[in-house]
């Protein structure tokens, strides 16, 4: 990895971390990008990778998504190419992520790159997320306004969602290796001088109304029985027709007594935070290994590699997986989690190499040619 980050974390995360705003000058010293245009513009025309063209031509917004085909009718200026989960695809690229993992990693979401020429950009808008945008080749300004409840927002096309003017209380351009932080609710625009790259490393955390109804799908598929309501100290009421304060507690109190059981809620959580929000470079092993050829590759010296920015966490003494509970003690998880390759060695027992065999047939982890 090339580019090394310096930044206090202690200090940040006591005075700016979801509190307010910060442009960390030279965080990245000589900074060198490791993405050239055309390798963004290659990744924007897969299928599988999620990309946009914003432009504002003559004050008019558009937006358009591919996968494309060429990007020789946009002209010179005032466009901007912006490709999603970089990290999943691009191994050079996604080393900008390795010195954020100290942060809770349940939280990350993707890495961003963006490709602007003069003048471009993606308009004034508010980020349900916290980013740190990394400026790269060439230089932006950046106009950051003040966290307020109150603003407007509206539709200059279909797909952009602005804001309306802000008075900034950052007004700067930022040049390569300089970073802008900007935590979830702050208004911003970021206008290109000149062509310029970014890379924007972005943590998510899910609304509570979309908690509430993965973990309700959870208990549905998990729970075989319902739980019903049960008031064996029933007394008569003044009025049949009326629903009681403490028959309103009774019901929230069963229902919050599931989310407060470790065994259940642990369980979904896992699975849940541990799917990916992006399509993944994952292919199963077509015929799968068996276990002897697996044994006998990795015996050889052959070794394995973790799908890139394949989300793998823990909760408890229990690890999980895109999805899976991982069935291994605390120890092996702990080095699936730390190593994003492998070899023998690392992997003492049968039970263990009958496991990864599993995932690795899944294509969570994979061997090089």
């Amino acid at each position: 990895m090339h580019n090394k980050l310096t930044i206090d974390w202690n200090d940040f995360l006591t005075n700016y971390w979801q509190k307010k705003p910060v442009i960390l000058r030279d965080a990245f010293t000589h900074f060198i990008d490791p993405i050239t245009p055309d390798e963004l513009a290659g990744l924007a025309m897969e299928e599988e990778i999620e990309s946009r063209i914003v432009s504002n031509k003559n004050g008019i917004w558009d937006a358009k998504f591919g996968p494309f085909i060429d990007f020789n009718n946009l002209g010179e200026d005032h466009w901007t190419l912006l490709v999603q989960a970089v990290d999943h695809w691009h191994e050079q690229a996604a080393t900008l992520v390795e010195p954020f993992k100290c942060i809770p990693q349940w939280q990350f979401e993707d890495l961003m790159i963006s490709y602007a020429t003069q003048g471009a950009g993606v308009g004034p808008h508010i980020d349900n997320y916290d980013v740190f945008i990394i400026q790269g080749k060439g230089c932006r300004r950046w106009r950051v306004g003040d966290r307020n409840p109150n603003y407007k927002q509206f539709s200059a096309h279909k797909a952009l969602l602005h804001v309306e003017n802000y008075q900034p209380i950052i007004d700067e351009e930022i040049t390569a290796g300089d970073i802008l932080y900007i935590p979830i609710g702050f208004p911003h625009n970021g206008v290109s001088i000149g062509e310029s790259m970014s890379y924007s490393v972005g943590f998510r955390t899910q609304t509570s109304q979309e908690l509430i109804s993965g973990f309700a799908d959870y208990i549905i598929d998990t729970l075989p029985s319902g739980i019903f309501y049960q008031d064996p100290d029933l007394k008569l009421p003044r009025d049949p027709y009326r629903i009681e304060a403490y028959e309103l507690t009774k019901l929230q109190d069963q229902m919050i007594e599931l989310i407060k059981t470790p065994t259940l809620f642990n369980d979904w959580f896992g699975k849940y935070i541990t799917l990916p929000m992006h399509v993944l470079n994952i292919v199963p092993v077509e015929p799968p290994y068996s276990y002897s050829e697996f044994k006998s590759l990795l015996q050889s010296g052959a070794k394995l590699y973790r799908v890139p920015s394949i989300r793998i966490l823990k909760i408890g003494d229990c690890g999980y997986i895109h999805g899976e509970k991982i069935d291994l003690p605390m120890p092996v998880i702990d080095l699936l989690c730390e190593n994003e390759e492998l070899h023998y060695e690392q992997l003492p027992d049968d039970k263990t190499l009958e496991i990864m065999l599993n995932l690795v047939n899944k294509g969570y982890w994979y061997f090089t040619e």
